[in-house]
């Protein structure tokens, strides 16, 4: 590839439809370059270069010189016109013209008056090719008129009172400046109270008698001619006599409320507030639905005058001054309108056009209001001016087309509004030239490297010539992703490297013809400071010496120079220089200050600076250690395309040997910032060979390293831009995968830019059927991420792989990986779906798989919706919501747990894919067998007398088939907690209260009570009651209550059982029934109070948390209502905190070796109690064993077969004297948790069951103990099945 310039294309508005056509032929235009060797043969038309201003004020004392200077092939000659009309110069003696010149030079200082040579002026420049004009001159002699004669008054004042004096100047030419002075001319002081307008005026907001003097004189002065007009003096006189009233403040201009304000767009806006008032007012400026703008904004003449620079459209609005002293304020708003004179948008440009080309010239301007655009030609209207038929005017367009040698000419465009015009000539050249490079041949360019380097390449041609560049003898192309080529011809290389030396030709060519052109390039190392001084600080009467060592290239020859604060060093002989030293002998409190070494060749300097401070003598300090100082001069060498050899010079190690050096590189080009790790090398080496990557524009760092710790990074290397290659690697994470059904997705992991290893990165991505002879089908990507195949069909394997490529080649070939199109829902329903009851809790279901190409997807298992249908004693017909199974991978079978007993369930099988489901198989319906039912809903104790109990129960909520009968088992407990004979009652299942007469009068009885079937027992529900006492002597029970009320109610045997951070409170308690207790707490030892805890219902225990480990605590139990009484104190201390271990203790030699003795002891234990107990012999723990007894101690297993030991919970807890039943006297039995939540994801969860673990599983851990008297129960098959793992 070539670097080349072409001819840019004009664009055009939308407004010009009917010539889209024409212009887009069109090309741009050439621009004549104003060389001596083109313009010697070249015809060109007349241009005007300097012309006198348009508003030309002359000194009437001098003579008047008035300037037209133009160029053009052949010369032009010149012509004026004065007042419209021509000027004969020849006719007037007094007026001559330049050789060589338009410029007119009238003398009038011999004779003749400036006002006879007032008007207007044009310049006309002519040769053959056109005529160019100038602007209209406007010539005026400046005037700096006397003021008239008048007499002026005295002026006699109160003190306080306000003042005007005017000063109304003569009108000169230019305007005069007027200050304000006295007879010494000196000026008269101004303040926020005495101050002087924009008009002249000097305004006084109130008068003091300081103000008093005879001398105000008003002063115009005229810098034109230099000259200074005074007015007559004005005298003033304040009488000091009372000062007037305070008065708030009123404007002494502008008058009014509003006033109104217009400027020309560019100027300064200058808007004034003077007012008077006493105390002095102060002026505040805002803009009305605005705000002031920044940079722009400036306040003069104590705030009074608002000055806005350079004002545009934007800054028209109602401003608004705020005059405020201490009795009120005063408002003035000033409209201001901002006007514009005409000012150029696109003024139009020279035109060079070769015959046949086409052309625009084009002149937009703008104002306000909108400017007119007038178009001449050779000075003449164009409306009148000779028809050309390649002309074509179009508003502020003049199209050519098919231009030929006639059509030069030279146009003007004229812009004008009311408030000016602007004036601008054109021309246009048809000319027939073959290119001309017009820089010289063999041209050296010296460049410091990573520097940019230009080649100049100034061309002419018409038609526009279109440029190459070449490198070398061998005509190498340049690729224009590493070299800038601008529209004049230069050749940029943003960052030359060494490789950039050599010889560049330049080749313009257009169809008349070919030049070329030969320019050198050399590329200098940069001049760098390697050994800085550095910061000292010396002893006086001492000496310095600071170090500058200069690296710099071999051909150029540096100039060192020393400065002392910026300036030369002192004449001093002490100061001295020698090559890389300056050294300071006998240094003295002057000689403290920065000191810099500055480095200086032809085509680069650097410098650097170091700080002498000079301190009085002192003891000399220990050594310091510290990290070592970064390294330095850092330099790239043996640059090959892969490989680079890096050197560095160490710095001080501060008194620790370095011990390694950790090499970082940066890639600006697509990491600009980042700093990436390249290599470490040990503390001795200064040498690093790097492996390098293609296409990485490389800066490398050095950071040392000791026993302290890391350097600071060293400065950056030069870069190092590595060639481009074709990349070694392809994307990873290539994956195929549908999104729809008729379609595949190909996604992969794209390249970094570091990856890329040149520009332009690609993918080429290939795909075809795996199971086909279909060749692949590959498109080219840009460098994106993913790619989508439409039009597949469904769920077909594909063979996919993406290459990487560049401008430079292509990426090894890729590994191909497997795919597929987008999957769609199975077709297929499982068929022949059979269900085999295991038990009343578990079913097992079979099915035939689907047909592998039916389920048009990746096969994700198989699911199950089931959900009861009505239970077979056809008490319950509730609708249960589906509950779904899902069995992953090709499963024919599968098993449902959690069923409910006696149950009619119905269920449905579908394959599964990761579209979603197919469609249900036909239902299938199954009925479980019956089970053991539930314990009964509660049980309570009513209507208690001397010798019978009346028990009332709720049946069980799941009785899981049909009930047969009740069993109640019942036993006394004496005073002693000792239990007495069980005795054992069926019931009819009919019966829902049952009365126990023949009982022991003033006797606690517990009960045990549970449902059967024809399976077995159920869970038992328990409670206790007692029998009521003697009547005799003592008060009658309350109505409805379980109990009769003792006389002297009490809490005894209060007990702790304490843990770490808990502690368990048990009583017991004689006495009425809902009673509601409390348990206070605190340190034992400590004034502190005691802490409350409420104890919810009735229950004899409670649990007090968040205690402090290792902590001694006293406690107590209190009652509330008017019964209130406080048991006895106890103290409990808490555990000590347990420290955390890491360790496993369970594999520890003295933790086992503890474990085996504590199970020898309990061993010895057990002996001794069965040795004792067959003696009847008892014992505090026997006697807590035979309280808590339980009648069902023994398996259930015997009663139903299936289900293994169970015990209750409830009757592990101690059966103590006074334990109290809930205040209803009824115990709930809670449903049971008949959820698959155990089975891993809920109901939705997946389940894997092959069918193998029937046995295997095992109920869940025992539930805490309930609180107060609520029954618990056994395990439940349903509780067995849903705590399988």
């Amino acid at each position: 590839m070539q670097l080349k310039i072409m001819p840019k294309k004009k664009h055009f508005s939308a407004g010009r439809v009917p010539l889209i056509l024409f212009l887009c032929q069109m090309i741009r235009a050439l621009d004549v370059p104003l060389d001596s060797k083109l313009l010697g043969d070249l015809v060109q038309p007349p241009t005007i270069t300097q012309q006198s201003p348009k508003d030309y004020i002359i000194d009437p004392r001098e003579n008047i010189v008035i300037q037209c200077e133009a160029k053009g092939k052949p010369p032009p000659s010149f012509s004026w016109t004065r007042n419209g009309t021509h000027f004969d110069i020849d006719k007037d003696p007094l007026v001559t013209m330049k050789p060589g010149s338009g410029t007119l030079v009238i003398n009038i200082m011999s004779e003749g008056k400036a006002e006879t040579y007032e008007g207007v002026y044009q310049c006309t420049a002519r040769n053959e090719r056109g005529a160019a004009i100038s602007n209209n001159i406007v010539v005026r002699p400046s005037r700096s008129p006397l003021w008239t004669k008048e007499r002026l008054e005295p002026i006699t004042l109160r003190n306080g009172q306000s003042l005007v004096l005017p000063c109304r100047p003569p009108i000169g030419l230019p305007p005069a400046i007027i200050f304000w002075m006295d007879n010494s001319f000196q000026r008269l002081p101004q303040s926020e109270r005495v101050s002087q307008g924009l008009n002249g005026d000097l305004y006084f907001s109130n008068v003091l008698p300081e103000d008093t003097r005879e001398d105000y004189i008003c002063y115009a002065r005229f810098n034109h001619t230099q000259t200074i007009q005074q007015k007559q003096p004005i005298s003033l006189k304040v009488i000091s006599a009372k000062p007037s009233k305070e008065r708030p403040p009123t404007f002494l201009t502008p008058e009014g409320n509003e006033s109104l304000k217009e400027e020309l767009r560019g100027n300064v806006l200058s808007l004034e507030c003077i007012a008077e008032g006493l105390p002095t007012p102060i002026i505040y400026w805002i803009k009305e639905d605005g705000t002031l703008p920044v940079n722009r904004t400036f306040y003069q003449n104590f705030k009074k005058t608002l000055q806005i620079t350079q004002v545009s459209e934007a800054d028209s609005g109602n401003y608004q001054c705020i005059a405020k002293n201490t009795l009120g304020a005063v408002h003035h708003t000033i409209s201001v309108t901002v006007k514009a004179a005409p000012y150029w948008i696109s003024a139009p440009q020279n035109l060079v056009l070769s015959p046949g080309e086409n052309g625009t010239l084009i002149c937009r301007a703008n104002g306000n209001p909108k400017p007119r655009i007038g178009w001449l030609t050779n000075g003449v209207p164009v409306e009148i001016a000779p028809d050309d038929p390649s002309r074509k005017i179009d508003g502020d367009t003049i199209i050519f087309s098919n231009v030929q040698e006639r059509s030069s000419a030279v146009y003007q465009c004229n812009a004008s509004n009311e408030y000016g015009y602007l004036l601008a000539n054109a021309f246009v050249n048809v000319l027939a030239e073959p290119p001309r490079i017009l820089t010289s041949a063999n041209i050296l360019y010296q460049v410091i490297a990573n520097r940019p380097a230009l080649l100049d390449c100034a061309f002419f041609g018409s038609p526009l010539p279109t440029i190459e560049w070449f490198k070398g003898t061998k005509g190498s192309a340049l690729h224009e992703d590493i070299y800038v080529l601008h529209d004049n011809g230069t050749l940029e290389i943003p960052v030359a490297q060494k490789d950039s030396t050599g010889t560049y030709t330049c080749v313009a060519r257009n169809k008349l013809g070919m030049a070329k052109n030969e320019v050198h390039l050399e590329i200098k190392d940069p001049t760098r400071i390697i050994k800085q001084p550095e910061y000292a600080v010396v002893q006086r009467g001492s000496k310095v010496s600071f170090e500058c060592k200069v690296k710099h290239d071999n051909t150029l020859i540096p100039t060192i120079m020393w400065l002392k604060d910026n300036g030369e060093l002192p004449n001093d002989e002490r100061f001295s220089v020698d090559k890389d030293h300056l050294v300071v002998t006998d240094v003295s409190d002057d000689d403290g200050g920065v000191y810099t070494c500055a480095a200086n060749t032809t085509l680069d300097s650097v410098s650097a600076s170091a700080v002498l401070r000079v301190v009085a003598p002192t003891p000399t300090p220990a050594p310091v250690y510290d990290v070592p100082n970064p390294p330095f001069d850092l330099e790239l060498t043996n640059q090959l395309d892969k490989s680079v050899q890096l050197t560095w010079t160490p710095g001080d190690d501060n008194n620790s040997p370095i011990t390694k050096f950790i090499i970082e590189y940066e890639d600006a080009m697509h990491e600009a910032g980042i700093w990436h790790h390249q290599a470490e090398v040990s503390g001795t080496q200064t040498t690093a060979q790097l492996t390098l990557s293609p296409y990485v524009n490389y800066s490398f760092r050095v950071m040392a390293e000791n026993s302290i710790g890391r350097s600071v990074p060293s400065e950056a290397s030069e870069q190092y831009l590595t060639k481009a290659a074709e990349p070694d690697q392809n994307p990873m994470t290539v994956e195929g995968l549908g999104t729809e059904p008729d379609n595949l997705v190909i996604t992969w992991k794209p390249l970094n830019g570091f990856e890329s290893n040149g520009p332009g990165l690609q993918y080429k991505v290939s795909w075809r059927q795996k199971d086909g002879d279909d060749e692949w089908t590959s498109v080219v990507v840009a460098n994106v991420s993913k790619y989508i195949v439409s039009g597949t069909p469904t769920f077909v394997p594909y063979l996919i792989k993406v290459q990487a490529l560049n401008d430079v080649g292509f990426a090894p070939e890729p590994a191909e990986v497997m795919g597929h199109s987008g999957e769609d829902l199975p077709m297929v329903a499982p068929g022949n779906v059979r269900v085999n009851v295991v038990n009343s809790t578990l079913a097992e279901v079979h099915w035939d798989p689907v047909p592998l190409k039916s389920v048009r997807g990746h096969l994700q298992g198989y699911r199950i919706y089931y959900w009861k249908a009505q239970s077979s004693s056809k008490r319950n017909r509730r609708h249960i919501e589906k509950k779904i199974l899902t069995f992953q991978g090709n499963k024919t079978h599968g098993m449902l747990p959690g069923l409910q007993p006696y149950s009619h369930y119905v269920l449905n099988v579908r394959v599964v894919n990761g579209k979603g489901e197919g469609p249900a198989s036909t239902d299938r319906g199954f009925h479980t067998p019956e089970g053991v039912p539930s314990a009964p809903s509660s049980l309570k104790i009513v209507n208690p007398t001397l010798d019978s109990l009346t028990l009332e129960w709720d049946p069980p909520s799941h009785p899981n088939g049909v009930l047969t009968e009740y069993t109640l088992r019942y036993q006394p407990i004496n005073s002693t907690h000792e239990l007495g004979p069980l005795v054992d009652l069926k019931i009819p299942a009919n019966k829902t209260r049952w009365t126990l007469n023949h009982l022991n009068f003033s006797t606690r009885y517990k009960f045990y009570f549970y449902a059967q079937t024809s399976v077995g027992s159920g869970s038992q529900i328990t409670e206790e009651a007692i029998t009521t006492v003697d009547e005799a002597g003592i008060l009658p029970p309350d109505v409805g209550a379980g109990k009769v009320r003792a006389v002297n109610p009490r809490i005894s045997n209060l007990t702790a059982a304490a843990a770490e951070t808990y502690a368990n409170i048990s009583w017991e308690y004689e006495g009425p029934e809902h009673v509601k207790f409390y348990v206070e707490y605190g340190v034992a030892g400590s004034k502190e109070e005691w802490r409350k805890e409420i104890v919810n219902d009735s229950r004899s225990f409670f649990g007090l948390k968040g205690l402090m480990p290792g902590t001694a605590y006293k406690v107590r139990v209190g009652a509330e209502g008017d019964s209130g009484f406080v048991s006895s104190e106890d103290v409990f201390e808490t555990g000590p905190a347990m420290a955390s271990r890491q360790v496993d203790i369970a594999t520890q030699g003295w933790f086992i070796g503890l474990m085996c003795a504590v199970a020898l002891l309990i061993l010895i234990l057990l002996i001794v109690c069965f040795i004792r107990r067959n003696k009847g012999g008892k014992y505090p723990v026997k006697e807590k064993e035979d309280a808590h007894a339980d009648p069902e101690i023994q398996p259930m297993k015997e009663d139903d077969g299936t289900f293994g030991e169970y015990s209750d919970a409830e009757d592990h807890k101690p059966l103590k004297k006074g334990s109290r039943t809930p205040s209803d006297r009824t115990v709930k039995k809670e449903d049971s948790d008949d959820s698959l939540v155990d089975y891993g994801e809920g109901v939705n969860g997946q389940f894997n069951e092959d069918g193998s673990f029937i046995g295997q599983y095992s109920g869940k851990k025992e539930k805490e103990p309930a609180e107060g008297n609520e029954s618990s129960e056994a395990p439940s098959p349903v509780n067995a099945m849903n705590s399988f793992v």
